[in-house]
């Protein structure tokens, strides 16, 4: 298949910019995928749509506020550092601008000296090796002195970095929220519990390779980044239960869909484990353990438009795309939900 065959015209005034002040009042687009049947509803109700003994996966990764500002030293030179990837010791990938000027050896500062760093490496596609000295514990400084890394496509600033947190993060790793999961409220957590629902959870980090677009012109050319993902036996043990039982395991997001594909085993059975996946998801894939998603919308041509095609098929996707558009649901991270079941 091509990449091409899944792109759709998508005006900009409807990427959503901020979250609605309700987090549960969004729209919600559900979609039968067997007979392609579409209906229109409001987050809230999501309930209605869950069985009891159903299980619904959530992500429970929380997004780092990995963008640092800060200047170069002694120069005062404005600087960009996005935390990437933790390689131990202080020492982190990032990205960094101005990327020419910040040669290895060059030294920078955040937060009056709170924070300070050193440039030691300079790796592939832009990246650098950071060194940084701060004291105390490293996460606490950056909850002082980062701020959220949120997706290009955003533009206005984020007023409250807690709206690009779901509700029940609680491992910090990722360089992007799980945005299926940004629509439940706690009070909706309960209510879809006291409703007979099981809750269980996993943890992807997701990575900023999740907004990188497919170049490839095949799909299958594509090469997909590397996340980490775990699973606790407690959630092995409720996983299996939920499929002898013959209920259903629905996942909150591609991220959680694309760690229990890569953590199940042929037959989609679970235990304890954890990876790093590069799974890559599109049509003709054989789901083992997914027989329902929650999503949001997302962008032309990329991977994640592709696995949810993966799923409901590609021409019920694209068509309910075009449908969304057309009634101006609102797209992408802060955007509207589907439900594809």
């Amino acid at each position: 298949m091509k990449t091409s065959d899944f792109y759709y015209d998508l005006p900009q005034e409807l990427i959503a910019q901020t979250p609605l002040e309700r987090r549960d009042g969004s729209r919600l687009l559900t979609m039968n995928r067997t007979t392609g049947q579409l209906s229109h509803e409001h987050f809230y109700n999501i309930c209605s749509y869950l069985n009891p003994g159903d299980t619904l996966v959530l992500n429970d990764s929380r997004v780092l506020p990995a963008r640092l500002l800060g200047h170069r030293v002694p120069t005062g030179g404005a600087v960009e550092l996005l935390l990437l990837k933790d390689c131990g010791n202080g020492l982190w990938e990032c990205l960094a601008r101005p990327g020419r000027k910040l040669k290895p050896g060059s030294e920078v500062s955040f937060g009056n000296d709170e924070l300070t760093a050193v440039i030691e490496e300079d790796l592939l596609e832009g990246k650098k090796l950071v060194r940084f000295h701060y004291e105390g514990i490293f996460l606490e400084v950056l909850e002082r002195l980062g701020k959220m890394p949120l997706p290009p496509y955003i533009k206005e600033e984020l007023q409250d970095g807690e709206r690009y947190q779901t509700v029940y993060s609680r491992v910090t790793g990722s360089a992007a929220a799980p945005t299926a999961g940004l629509h439940f409220t706690t009070d909706l957590l309960e209510q879809i519990k006291a409703s007979g629902v099981n809750l269980a959870y996993v943890t992807l980090h997701v990575g900023l390779g999740t907004f990188r677009p497919v170049s490839a012109e095949d799909i299958s050319d594509h090469q997909m980044h590397s996340e980490f993902c775990m699973m606790s036996q407690e959630t092995a043990d409720l996983l299996n239960r939920t499929r002898e039982n013959g209920k259903r395991i629905i996942c909150v997001g591609t991220t959680s869909c694309r760690t229990i594909e890569s953590l199940a085993d042929e037959q989609g059975h679970f235990q304890e484990k954890s990876a790093w996946t590069n799974i890559f998801i599109y049509p003709g894939y054989r789901f083992k353990a997914m027989d329902a998603l929650i999503t949001n919308f997302h962008l032309p041509e990329s991977t994640l438009i592709m696995l949810v095609s993966a799923f409901a098929g590609r021409e019920n996707i694209m068509r309910a795309y075009q449908t969304a558009v057309e009634m101006k649901y609102r797209f992408f991270s802060f955007g509207d939900a589907m439900f594809l079941y």
